[in-house]
């Protein structure tokens, strides 16, 4: 979600004051160059995240009970709406200083509306529908509609979250009455209302007459938004251990059982090594160094990062299913959740690395190309074995890149 700093005018009597002194009489932080690169995610912000694992884990239960590709696809729009949520608040805190008492509260508000939103996942393409689409629209359009009240003297980002408003105000029409109505109609209604969410920032949020952001002028510190980004990856893989555990604690404690738990634990340990090893580091560097970072917030961060949170749950999902029945016949639920978790993470991760570090990592995509290789010999194995493998993938390409990492680190110290 793009964000504008202001621009003095010579009418503009406050001219002499620093721009950054200025908006932070408001709760504002817009300078481009981010003097606070460092400023720590507060207590607030991870707070109203809290929230957040709960919807990861309400996600996974609605997807393990409907792995069939209209399911999917349900299940992908709800986490679609979910991350919107989220993303737009980490924008939001971004510009605004959480620690003052008015975004504080209003941070607050949010968490206990997402947690309505949340506790509806599960039930809403049936009796919750509307329960879900009201309490993401309170989200969206409330949330828009106090940061433009809040903001009294500065046209420009006030202008600019505006156009957010104007895009979440027409989308809203479609979540209600989706939530209105049910079976099919209810899905394309919301299907529409994601689309127009989800494309409203590569857009620009123009809006006629207002024009669009240009992600040249996005005012926004990199390395904040990376930190909020990297809590949510923490987020959705701890849901995985949380989904792991919870399932062992109800299933036969039989060597087959044991060897999916500790498959499943080292897959999940090497998506988090490849994520967090050394790329993600440096990724919050690139970004806090860049000339643009409103550009790579919007591409690197709020829309690469939905893929690898999307494989981090069918991950989950996949876990589950091989520790609930590690043995006897592997059904395509199975292969689809073992194979296309880690190979959607991989998929989204080679993005964000190729776009933020400018780094053609190709182990990544050898990885892929094995998981997806393994897909037709998935229902001759049993459920661990292909756990086994998908994970011995997972681990093998973490070790591969940690090494050309080092290699590479290495070169550059002696060059």
């Amino acid at each position: 979600m793009p964000g504008y700093r202001e621009r003095p005018t010579p009418a503009d009597t406050s001219a002499t004051i620093p721009v950054e002194v200025r908006l932070t009489r408001h709760g504002v932080r817009s300078d481009p160059l981010r003097r606070e690169q460092d400023r720590p995610v507060t207590s607030i912000e991870l707070f109203f995240d809290v929230v957040y694992v709960l919807a990861v884990t309400q996600l996974t239960e609605l997807l393990l009970g409907r792995l069939t590709p209209v399911g999917t696809a349900q299940a992908g729009l709800l986490l679609l709406a979910v991350w919107w949520a989220w993303v737009d608040t980490a924008w939001i805190t971004n510009w605004f200083d959480p620690d003052r008492n008015r975004i504080r509260l209003m941070l607050i508000v949010l968490a206990g509306v997402s947690l309505v939103m949340s506790s509806a996942i599960p039930e809403a393409y049936g009796d919750r529908g509307l329960w879900f689409a009201g309490a993401y629209v309170v989200l969206e359009v409330g949330r828009s509609l106090f940061v433009v009240s809040t903001l009294p003297g500065q046209p420009a980002l006030r202008r600019n979250l505006q156009r957010l408003l104007t895009w979440r105000a027409v989308s809203a029409p479609l979540w209600l009455a989706g939530g209105v109505v049910s079976g099919s109609t209810r899905t394309a209604l919301w299907a529409a209302a994601v689309f127009l969410d989800t494309t409203s920032a590569a857009c620009g949020f123009y809006v006629p007459g207002w024009g669009r952001s240009l992600a040249s002028e996005w005012a926004i510190s990199g390395a904040h938004l990376a930190e909020r980004a990297r809590l949510f990856i923490i987020i959705a893989l701890g849901e995985s251990i949380l989904v792991t555990g919870s399932t062992l604690q109800h299933a036969r404690p039989d060597p087959a059982t044991l060897i999916a738990l500790a498959a499943n634990f080292l897959g999940t340990v090497g998506l988090w090594w490849i994520y967090f090893d050394r790329s993600a580091g440096a990724a919050q560097a690139a970004i806090a160094a860049s000339e643009e970072p409103g550009r790579l917030g919007r591409s690197a961060y709020t829309y690469l990062h939905i893929p690898m949170v999307a494989g981090i749950i069918l991950t989950a999902v996949g876990d589950e299913l091989t520790i609930t029945h590690p043995t006897g016949t592997t059904h395509s639920p199975v292969v689809f959740g073992v194979l296309a978790g880690p190979a959607l993470f991989l998929v989204g991760f080679f993005l964000f690395k190729r776009l933020v570090l400018e780094v053609r990592a190709l182990p990544y995509l050898v990885a892929v190309v094995v998981l997806v290789g393994l897909a037709p010999l998935g229902p001759l194995l049993e459920p661990v074995v292909l756990s086994v493998l998908a994970s011995l993938v997972v681990v093998a390409t973490a070790a591969v890149s940690s090494v050309v990492a080092a290699r590479a680190a290495g070169s550059h110290a002696q060059g």
